[in-house]
This record gives C-alpha cells, structure tokens and sequence, in this order.
C-alpha cells in the first residue's frame, strides 16, 4: 500500500466520504450558547413584524388627508396632543386638526396614518398649547411600517442545519427563541507524528522543529464548530501510535492525525491503516499540497491523516474535514463555497494534479481577483495566515496566467 495507490480525484475523495457521517443528537440551549452551532428545527416567526404600526421617522403622527393644499404659502396648522415615545402607548387618536409628537419606532396612533419628518415642521406655543406648521402634502403610510409589513406570523425563517450567525441571532431574539434545539458539537482528537517535533513551550534543538500543525487543527476545529482534543505527539512506533490512535477513536466523535502518511521509512499511518480493523477510503488524491492524505472509517467514525507539512495539513483539513464536521452537526449542503475570478498574476508551476494555492481575493470595480498570498510550498506555514481563498489551478504544464478565469474556495478569515 505504500507504493501502489489508488488516486481519486478530489471530488470523488469527498463523495466517499458523505455516506459515512453520522449526524450528532440534538440538545436545547439557551440562545446566548448558540452561537455557531446548526439548527435541529425549523425557525416561523411567532407574530407579525412589526406587531403594530410603526413610525420609521422622528417626527409628528397625522391624517394625511389633513395636509391637503399645504404648500409654504398656505402651511396646515395641527394642534399636539402628546409626545409618545419608543416602547409607550399612545394616549389619544387622532382626529381632524390633531397631531402627536412620535419618536422613532412609536406605535403610531389610532387614526393617523403618516408620520411627517420633524424636519419639515415649524413648531409654535399659542394660548398654552403646541401646533406645528406642514407646508407640504403627505400621501397615506409615509414614514409609517404597517403590521406585517416585514413579516406574516407562521413564515419560515430559518430551516434545520442552518448555521446561527449574528443574523439568525437577531431573528430567534425577536422572535421570543430563548431556547433552541441544536445539534451537539463534535469531539474531535488531534494527534501529531513524529520524533522530530518539540512541545512548543520548548526551546530549539538542532534537528527539531515546534508541534505547529496541531495548533492550526486547534483552530480549525473552533471556528468549525468542534471540541478539539488535544493529544501527546505519537512517536515513530507502530504499536504505540495505533493503540493511542484506536483509544482516542473509542472516546472521540473522529481522530486527526498530521505527519507520518507518506511513503518514508518513518510514516508509520501507512502501517496502521493496513493492520488496524477499519475500512480506508481513499489513500492518495489527485491534488497538489496534501496528496498522500488518507482517510478511513471504524465503527462509524473518521480518522483522517492528513499531511505534516503546514500549508498540506490546512488544505486537506479544508477540503476533506470541515464539510465532515458541518455534516455531523446537521448542515444538510456539503458543497465547498466557491466563486469564480480573475488571476491577478502569472502562476505557471506545473503539476500532474489539481493544485490549491493559498490566495488572497480582492473586488476592485465590482470584479473578483485573485493572487497568491506569497511563495507558494506546502512547508510554509506563513500563507497560512495571509490566505482568504484557496486557488483551484488545473492540472498540466500551462498553470494559471494574469488575466485568466479561475475557480477559488472561500476560506473563513478574522479580518
């Protein structure tokens, strides 16, 4: 198996792994907790929005056909009956002649139906009472947000497996949603192979380099919703590595490895996967960094071994395990957010396979680009951090030039 692979594109490397994730149980939580998780129900607005005639605007609440022939010559002359502010009820209709004060988002009045803006009024006190001058017309519902206007009570807003951002917060919020049914998060162990990395509290040695990668996994995990576990580095020993591999695969939802997957004398997950009692999926993709990545299943569960070099390990963790965790925490799309651009430089490195470049995409003018986002080497770990989207560049000896079309996957960045 170390020499004699079987290549799958990078399509078909993920189509295997679909029909193996096992959806997490649902559990109900506090709606200030769900942040990030994947609904497991469907979200209907509970009344209409808004619940009653809203103003839209500071200003006074009138009967349009009380302005009538306004014009700055001949200005409408209302009297004020209230001041109604933001969260209050209205005291008074209104009726011919009257007007209330209103600020924005006020119920509006029984009886009016327009809100003329503070800006077009004049305001004047005579015998102990307020008026305010219109000098124009006003057609009925202006500045005025009607019941329903936004939403019918029973419309659907939000299905199952759709993930909760900050507008899906704002409407579960308005919508009374304290608590929610959400899938629970998987428990995902991270292990990193190899005698040659240090802890990275841990000064250098010649030779050694610092255990990055399982921090990069660390990361990766949170933002894609997982409970990481961290592991104690495996050591180059067959035994020892599968014991420690197939106990966290016991107590974990899946298992990442990094490192120890290629065809070296010391890649010891070659090993493992033709001893241990699961079934491999794939061992080898046609795809530039990460092709040696290798993935298998065990009693429902995922070991995924992806690459030791840095820019290898988050591209296959990208391709292959961010849409496995989406699954299993209910998110019914596992399609790769792509878009298409224009390069914005030269990129002619031939390979055999797909590559994924590390880029960066910018929209100038209304037109999405893209570039590089520094040398591109699976070893560097740098680009890591400047990246935004993934460069999809076509296998063969030609590459991408300026000004060509490409397909780029958007990457979530902090930015």
């Amino acid at each position: 198996m170390r020499f004699n692979r079987e290549v799958v594109k990078v399509a078909d490397a993920r189509e295997r792994l679909f029909p193996h994730i096992r959806v997490k149980p649902t559990e109900k939580l506090k709606l200030e907790q769900c942040v990030g998780r994947y609904l497991a129900q469907e979200i209907v607005s509970t009344s209409p929005l808004p619940h009653f005639h809203r103003s839209s605007m500071d200003g006074y609440a009138i009967r349009a056909a009380d302005t009538r022939g306004a014009t700055r010559e001949r200005p409408v002359l209302l009297e004020v009956l209230e001041t109604i502010p933001a969260g209050s009820v209205p005291q008074h209709p209104i009726t011919r002649g009257t007007a209330s004060r209103i600020m924005t988002g006020a119920a509006v009045p029984e009886g009016a139906d327009a809100v003329v803006m503070i800006e077009w009024t004049e305001t004047i006190e005579k015998d102990e009472k307020t008026y305010i001058y219109i000098p124009r017309e006003l057609e009925p519902g202006t500045h005025i947000a009607p019941t329903g206007s936004e939403l019918e009570q029973g419309t659907l807003l939000l299905g199952k497996g759709q993930r909760i951002g900050p507008g899906e917060m704002a409407l579960l919020a308005t919508f009374g949603y304290a608590e929610v049914e959400v899938y629970e998060r998987p428990t995902v162990a991270i292990f990193a192979t190899g005698s040659e990395l240090l802890n990275v509290s841990s000064p250098l040695l010649p030779g050694k380099i610092r255990n990055s990668n399982s921090y990069t996994l660390l990361s990766l995990l949170l933002d894609a919703g997982a409970i990481p576990l961290m592991q104690e580095t495996l050591p180059d020993e067959v035994e020892q590595a599968q014991a420690k591999i197939l106990d966290a695969l016991d107590r974990a939802d899946l298992v990442i490895t990094t490192g120890g997957v290629s065809v070296g004398d010391f890649d010891i997950l070659v090993d493992i996967f033709e001893r241990w009692d699961g079934r491999m999926l794939f061992n080898k993709v046609a795809m530039r960094p990460g092709s040696p990545t290798t993935v298998g299943v065990r009693e429902d569960k995922f070991l995924f071994s992806l690459s030791g070099n840095p820019g290898a390990c988050f591209v296959g963790f990208e391709l292959f395990v961010r849409p496995v965790i989406a699954g299993m925490m209910g998110k019914p799309d596992r399609s790769l957010p792509t878009f298409t651009a224009v390069m914005d430089e030269d990129f002619t490195k031939p390979s055999p396979f797909e590559r994924y470049v590390r880029g960066r995409y910018e929209i100038v003018d209304g037109q999405m680009f893209v570039r590089l986002a520094g040398t591109e080497k699976s070893s560097i770990t740098l680009t890591i951090k400047d990246a935004n989207c993934l460069i999809v560049v076509p296998p063969g000896g030609r590459g991408v030039g300026k000004g060509d079309k490409v397909q780029a996957i958007m990457l979530k960045k902090w930015e």
